[in-house]
């Protein structure tokens, strides 16, 4: 059997492992060719097919993969331009959307119940919402010195438009107990292990979250299926949290009477220290060092121009770019190409529904030729703004939301 072909930076070249049919109308996916001993990898699906070939390739096992910044200037991020985010591997096995079940389980349920992805479509009524969702540890690159985890730079972000029911419409007719405090998720994606009694991440949110109007259980991506690599044929959408709490490859949700102790719940996963730490410091994991990261803090990027932009400076520099504020909304956006000396205010369009960025805008003028920086800086709608700098050190690289910058050179 041929195998894959990597380069260097692990792209993949070839694969004839992976096979997409369509039979009676029903998306099957399976794979082709396949000796009965030989379990595949991740890696012989090939999830760049249909991405930018611009994406930033971190990890292939698992997949993790970014855009550059000036790939997300679509107010509706592609999905040839979403970033992958896996913790396990993309699941192998057939994948029937006709027969795929989600189940809702969990001491705090009054009965368990398991629906059929068309019970979800036919029962429940369908809605859909722009949705940012944001790895945590965005902008890990950035900390010095180095942390553990991906090093991504800005790209981990996404605001797509994701069509689904609510989950609490679903729970609603589940019955849930009064002692409710959190849910958590399963999905099929297998341990890097491969070890079927090993779960990659089955991580949650409290129950405030979970019924809150624009948590779906997703079937759709920006009106088509949502593609494997992104958690075919279904997934939790939280938007405003760690893209960590929706989950891929969804088949149940139990609600717990105790916060959620699934995989990636424990330790420094996707948490931050409770009190401000030295850079490199080594911090006990324990509850009580730690807090889980719930709303992601108030971000902005400069998507247009690409940084490295030459401009005439005889005329107005058309900038623009998105702001979003985790839970909260986007209060106003200002720029500075003075290196935060002054700033000035940009145009901010509103959010197209609660939990979705938004669009700003500007025009610059340059004094004089020369190189200069453009800086962003959202302020959310509890007066928060963004730092100028690197916040603080912690552990495991996350929430940085230093300001964005792009260097252009103003000419003659």
């Amino acid at each position: 059997m041929k195998q894959p072909i990597f380069n260097r930076r692990g792209f993949l070249q070839q694969s004839t492992l992976a096979t997409v049919a369509t039979l009676a109308g029903t998306s099957i996916i399976f794979a082709d060719k396949i000796p009965p001993h030989y379990r595949p990898l991740a890696f012989d699906y090939d999830p760049l097919k249909g991405k930018s070939p611009e994406m930033t390739v971190l990890g292939d096992k698992p997949w993790n993969v970014e855009p550059p910044v000036h790939l997300l200037d679509d107010a509706v991020t592609p999905v040839s331009k979403m970033f992958i985010r896996n913790n396990g591997l993309i699941p192998t096995d057939p994948i029937n959307p006709a027969t795929w079940t989600l189940t809702i389980n969990g001491e705090s349920v009054k009965s368990a119940k398991t629906y059929t992805l068309n019970d979800l479509k036919k029962r429940f009524k369908p809605y859909t919402y722009q949705l940012v969702l944001e790895c945590g540890g965005n902008g890990r690159a950035g900390y010095q010195p180095q942390t553990s985890g991906n090093p991504w730079e800005q790209g981990a972000v996404s605001c797509a438009e994701w069509t689904g029911v609510r989950l609490k419409d679903i729970l609603a007719d589940v019955g849930i107990k009064d002692d409710a405090v959190y849910i958590g998720y399963y999905g099929k994606d297998p341990h890097l292990s491969q070890d079927p009694t090993k779960v990659a991440i089955s991580r949650g949110v409290p129950m405030k979250k979970a019924l809150e109007e624009e948590t779906l259980i997703a079937w759709a991506v920006n009106g088509q299926d949502i593609p494997l690599e992104h958690g075919y044929p279904l997934r939790l959408v939280v938007g405003g949290w760690p893209a960590s709490t929706s989950g891929k490859w969804l088949h149940t949700i139990a609600v717990r009477n105790k916060i959620h102790d699934g995989a990636k719940m424990e330790g420094h996963s996707y948490q931050v220290p409770i009190r401000p730490v030295e850079p490199g410091e080594k911090v006990a994991e324990t509850p009580q060092n730690f807090r889980i990261i719930e709303s992601m803090p108030v971000k902005s990027l400069v998507t247009y121009p690409k940084t490295g932009a030459m401009v005439d400076i005889k005329k107005p520099l058309a900038i623009r770019g998105h702001a979003w504020a985790g839970d909260r909304s986007v209060a106003e956006v200002h720029t500075s190409i003075d290196y935060g000396a002054t700033w000035q205010k940009s145009k901010l369009s509103p959010p197209k529904n609660r939990l979705a960025w938004q669009q700003w805008s500007a025009e610059l003028a340059f004094p004089q030729p020369g190189y200069y920086e453009v800086w962003v800086r959202a302020t959310d709608d509890k007066g928060v703004t963004q730092p100028m700098v690197i916040p603080q050190w912690n552990p495991g690289g996350y929430l940085n939301n230093a300001c964005h910058r792009i260097a252009v050179k103003a000419v003659v």
